[in-house]
């Protein structure tokens, strides 16, 4: 039996005293916002723009608004209404009232995307902690029905007596969720620690939702990672191996896709899968330049970044979805750090992985070392990572001048094999 899908309205603000004139117009934010919904299966039946020019702290928009609004509910036999900007609970309570349906916003309907759609153990695990951060303020208004009792026997305060054992539940669950997390992060870290060892530069796909970046990995790692032309088609990362065009392996990670008004929750939450965003070499941005507003996306992935303290990264601007501009009027300026590409057809692919091994030759050092003829082992691992420059064989040790990646070099430096590190490569 079909889930019944619900008839949600929409309502959107705008003013030009609040709003940053960077911000897209109202009409682009509510176009996002209803393709959430279509994302959490819902159907959008009204739109409603508000002009604000100061915000209402009991109801966020005016009273005017609100009785429109509430006739529409009624008119249209509205299900759910989803506000586009930020409600505090008493807002979120009080619209409630007035409507006489449910209201949420924007942060509430990514959440419910993210719980729809996590699929490993980790990932709904982060989603649950960052739907109990979101929900553990609201509380209150979910006993409002007891604040009406003024008393009597048997009746003194068992509103606040639920509501104090809730919140010391959704509080306790919380922690043993943080342990469950911290548990995954020093799995994750023990994973890296052994990778170090043998290093393999990683790699990571980042940008906004729905830029195409699962079509890209699959493209470029002939995997099948589910792919689909809507918001938050896929959130748990999947990582592979991928062959340069030099011979260099590289260590591809698709992450989750990053949106305007991201819930600090999720960014929180997800901070054990935002980790590999962290520890990358190398970010490639993916950037689809076919949409109107990739300049305001673009600006939105790179706040996140900033959040995450990764901007001064190696980043490659990746703009996907060419096959879709006519004549390849692309209208953005040409850069060696900018690539153009179309994942669906596979056009651009070729000099995007020579950008991508370039990039990460930028950090690699030439040095000169002295291995023992014994360690076979050490010698492999020059020719595997290392482009070799000279190499002589001695009767008792090997020197080689060679271009090692940077990880590699600190490690062998302790170890005393480097007798020489030259100034780092300019390419």
């Amino acid at each position: 039996m079909s889930e019944v899908r619900q008839q949600i309205l929409l309502v959107g603000t705008y003013s030009s005293r609040l709003r940053k004139f960077s911000e897209p117009a109202v009409e682009d934010t509510l176009e996002e916002l209803r393709q959430l919904c279509i994302a959490a299966d819902g159907d959008v039946i009204e739109v409603v723009a508000c002009r604000l020019d100061r915000i209402n702290p009991r109801s966020y928009i005016n009273r005017g608004k609100m009785e429109e609004i509430a006739q529409l509910v009624q008119l249209k036999k509205i299900d759910l209404v989803v506000f586009d900007d930020p409600l505090s609970p008493s807002q979120n309570k009080n619209l409630e009232e007035a409507f006489d349906v449910r209201v949420i916003d924007r942060r509430a309907l990514i959440l419910d995307i993210f719980a729809k759609r996590a699929r490993t153990a980790e990932g709904k695990l982060q989603v649950e902690l960052a739907q109990l951060m979101y929900l553990l303020p609201r509380l209150t208004r979910m006993w409002t029905h007891l604040e009406r009792q003024r008393g009597g026997i048997g009746l003194r305060g068992p509103g606040e007596t639920q509501l104090e054992l809730d919140r010391r539940l959704i509080r306790r669950r919380m922690r043993r969720l943080r342990e469950e997390l911290k548990k995954v992060r020093n799995i994750r870290q023990l994973q890296r620690e052994k990778r170090k060892r043998i290093p393999i530069p990683q790699t990571v796909l980042v940008g906004y939702t729905n830029s195409g970046k699962s079509t890209l990995f699959n493209r470029l790692t002939e995997e099948e990672v589910y792919a689909a032309n809507q918001l938050f088609a896929t959130l748990d990362p999947v990582t592979r191996k991928l062959l340069l065009p030099n011979h260099r392996e590289v260590v591809l990670t698709d992450s989750v896709g990053f949106i305007r008004k991201l819930p600090h929750e999720l960014v929180d939450a997800f901070k054990a899968t935002l980790e590999e965003v962290q520890n990358a070499d190398l970010l490639l941005h993916i950037i689809d330049c076919s949409d109107p507003l990739w300049e305001s996306h673009k600006r939105s992935t790179e706040e996140v970044l900033g959040e995450l303290e990764c901007l001064d990264k190696p980043i490659l601007e990746i703009y996907n979805k060419v096959d879709r501009i006519p004549q390849n009027n692309f209208g953005i300026a040409q850069s060696p750090r900018r690539v153009f590409v179309s994942a669906l057809t596979g056009k651009g692919l070729d000099v995007l992985l020579e950008k991508i091994g370039e990039a990460l030759e930028d950090g690699r050092s030439r040095v000169k070392l002295l291995l023992p003829q014994g360690r076979g082992d050490l010698l492999a691992l020059v020719h595997r990572e290392g482009n070799i420059i000279e190499e002589y064989y001695e009767a008792d040790y090997v020197e080689l001048t060679v271009d090692l990646p940077k990880k590699r070099v600190e490690q062998w430096k302790k170890n005393g094999y480097i007798v020489v590190d030259y100034t780092p490569m300019s390419l």
